[in-house]
């Protein structure tokens, strides 16, 4: 299955923004992230910008990422092999 990378909240924040994820608004260190699809239809992540992420928080990341983002494509951005 691969290992986490070690990630800061600013780097998943940029992978996110490569499948068309906006900042949309910042309270304390918590980014919510947004992209529209479809009709209209938003889909919401929220990324703590903290200098490294726990591997539990990554992982919780990714989990609710794959419902956005099919995971072979988001799983060469989190994982090393």
């Amino acid at each position: 299955m691969g290992k986490l990378r070690t990630l800061s909240g600013d780097e998943v924040v940029a992978i996110l923004r490569e499948f068309g994820f906006v900042p949309v608004s910042q309270r304390g260190s918590h980014m919510k992230l947004r992209r529209v699809v479809g009709q209209g239809q938003t889909q919401s992540l929220t990324v703590p910008r903290h200098r490294e992420l726990d591997r539990g928080t990554l992982q919780a990341l990714f989990r609710q990422a794959c419902r956005f983002i099919p995971e072979e494509e988001l799983r060469h951005w989190l994982f090393v092999d």
